[in-house]
């Protein structure tokens, strides 16, 4: 008894020295990726970080609509002809309102509004290729698992195949080439399992990266690849396409170009400021003598080059060129949104096939089985049974997650991001 309870407590001892979680895998749900892709993803920080040049960018615009104050001290030393050398010590506050630029600035803060908006939707876009990527990966993982489970089932049945085929051979019941290609579907069979664990390890890699994560952990999904047939009602694809982000953003840019170009035209307009200033001055500090100003600024430029002109002409091209992008885009995604949708129908379809011919050659591949072991069929109509039951799981399996990826390709070209809840 005392032996027994050493025994006990060494083992124990071992497994507390052993390393914690060197292949515990890391059990992640859907949402619990999509979690993470919002915090972690370098794409999706980039993009917020666009939109926040884009608020900037309107705050620098109004701040021109808003008092100019700035404050003055200074310290002038001089030597006019004469020998004598003087100082003159003075400080102020000077300040600038502008009154009218020709509408110049109210458009240039009005483009600025339209950028916000279109850097907004290229989030949306952004975001939006961040969650079919992902989920995809989610899926190929998803996938790379149940294809193991399938190899290995698929390498038992062959191994015992083999090893009946052996039997029958080894009693002269068979011939030498049915134990040789018993063998080699056998071999097969094992380098599809190992292929199936190496696709587990790049699936893994793919998932972590649309993840955002730095380094490689294993992981392991969990979900179901069981396709549930939903609403499939032919939607209003030009509807869908009128609330695209993408769409959005090419409008939001297109307006954003209007306003440049009202802009660009307001340069021809004369600016008119008012200024005011108050200080002291004097020849030794602290100075002593009040000194102020105010006035009205009229700034009219006579010739400059032809850049105002040249401004115009940009800007029209710039809007011109918006426009046709939103045009032709526009009917680009309303024809992506009918393959995407007509592609996701008949992957669900395949998978209801690929369902009935799965199981077809399991119920074939039981009858066969038996009759062949009662010499009712011969060993080359067997294995073409076998091969097609082996083909028909792999295929029904495949036929799942390309449902799934041809649902998530469809929920992207709607504009779907990784806040999309179906």
């Amino acid at each position: 008894m005392k032996r027994f309870l050493n025994i006990i407590l060494l083992s124990l001892l071992v497994v507390g020295l052993l390393p914690t979680g060197v292949s515990a895998e890391e059990i992640l749900t859907w949402q619990d990726c999509v979690k993470e892709a919002h915090k972690n993803h370098a794409d999706l920080i980039s993009a917020q970080e666009v939109v926040k040049q884009a608020k900037a960018d309107k705050m620098i615009a109004t701040s021109a609509i808003l008092p100019q104050i700035s404050s003055q001290l200074s310290e002038v030393t001089s030597k006019p002809t004469s020998n004598s050398i003087s100082n003159t010590y003075a400080y102020g506050v000077s300040a600038q309102q502008l009154l009218f630029d020709g509408l110049k600035t109210p458009y240039e803060i009005a483009a600025a509004a339209k950028n916000v908006k279109a850097a907004q939707y290229n989030y949306d876009v952004t975001s939006s290729n961040i969650r079919l990527r992902l989920r995809t990966a989610f899926i190929s993982l998803l996938n790379s698992q149940e294809l193991l489970t399938i190899t290995k089932d698929i390498a038992l049945r062959r191994k015992q195949n083999a090893d009946l085929i052996k039997l029958l051979y080894e009693g002269g019941m068979e011939h030498r080439g049915a134990l040789l290609t018993a063998q080699a579907n056998l071999a097969q069979a094992d380098f599809n399992v190992v292929q199936a664990g190496r696709a587990i390890t790049v699936s893994q890699r793919q998932l972590s990266k649309e993840m955002g994560r730095a380094e490689v952990r294993p992981i392991r999904a969990t979900g179901s690849l069981e396709v549930i047939t939903a609403k499939r009602e032919r939607p209003n694809f030009e509807a869908l396409a009128a609330t695209n982000p993408f769409l959005e953003n090419l409008a939001a840019k297109k307006e954003a170009a209007q306003f440049g170009l009202k802009s660009a035209k307001a340069e021809f307009f004369p600016t008119i400021s008012v200024n005011a200033s108050a200080g002291r001055t004097d020849s030794s500090w602290p100075p002593r003598d009040d000194e102020w100003s105010a006035g009205v600024t009229l700034t009219f430029p006579i010739f400059e080059g032809g850049r105002r002109l040249a401004e115009v002409s940009k800007a029209k091209a710039v809007l011109n060129q918006a426009r046709a992008d939103e045009r032709s885009n526009r009917d680009g995604v309303t024809l992506t949104l009918e393959q995407a949708w007509t592609a996701w129908q008949n992957a669900i379809d395949t998978v209801a096939v690929q369902k009935e011919i799965l199981r077809a050659a399991d119920e074939r591949a039981k009858i066969s089985r038996v009759q062949y072991t009662n010499g009712l069929l011969s060993f080359d109509n067997w294995t073409i049974i076998e091969d097609n039951l082996a083909q028909a799981q792999t295929n029904f399996l495949s036929a799942q997650a390309n449902a799934f990826i041809a649902e998530a390709q469809w929920v992207q070209a709607r504009g779907g991001t990784l806040d999309y809840a179906e």
